[in-house]
């Protein structure tokens, strides 16, 4: 009977070891749909149909990503998404990794293409190849803030011909 009851308690304890953490369980599946609506989000930015993007950002979402400042609430967003689309011809963004955990999605993106108008600072027909870091917020599954990061060459190409001397940056660090 005392083996018997030592086998039983040792089985108890090996199931319960092994049980998977509810909480796990759902950070991954919120950790995969934010992701899922992370790659939704970019196929808008790559085509320009921004009919499904209710569905991945929160109506009152803040994209802080923009040369003009935050761009708030969806209808927003939607419009700076179908601007940039038109800035490039062939726009392609290639995930180079992400990692993501139930509130955050971050990507290390690069974004290849032709500029198709002087909206990027570069002159029309230039070609692109820009590396940056995206950081995207959820809350309840919908995006609700954004970050990008660039290098700052790939910035500088942005703000057009400069040279070092009319740089600011430069002068500040000259001066120093």
């Amino acid at each position: 009977m005392k083996k018997l009851f030592i086998a039983m308690s040792a089985l108890g304890l090996l199931l319960n070891s092994c049980e998977v953490n509810k909480t796990d369980t759902i950070d991954n599946d919120a950790r995969q749909k934010n992701m899922t609506a992370t790659t939704e989000i970019n196929k808008a930015m790559q085509t320009g149909d921004v009919s499904k993007l209710d569905q991945y950002i929160a109506a009152d979402a803040v994209d802080h990503a923009s040369p003009a400042g935050d761009v708030m609430g969806i209808d927003n967003i939607k419009s700076m998404v179908s601007k940039v689309h038109t800035m490039g011809k062939n726009m392609k963004m290639e995930d180079i990794r992400t990692v993501a955990d139930g509130e955050y999605v971050f990507q290390w993106m690069r974004l290849t293409g032709t500029t198709a108008n002087d909206d990027m600072g570069m002159p029309v027909g230039s070609n692109y190849d820009i590396n940056s870091i995206q950081v995207t917020r959820f809350k309840d599954g919908k995006a609700v803030e954004h970050w990008e990061f660039m290098q700052p060459a790939d910035m500088a190409k942005m703000m057009g011909p400069q040279t070092a001397e009319s740089t600011p940056i430069i002068d500040t660090v000259r001066n120093q």
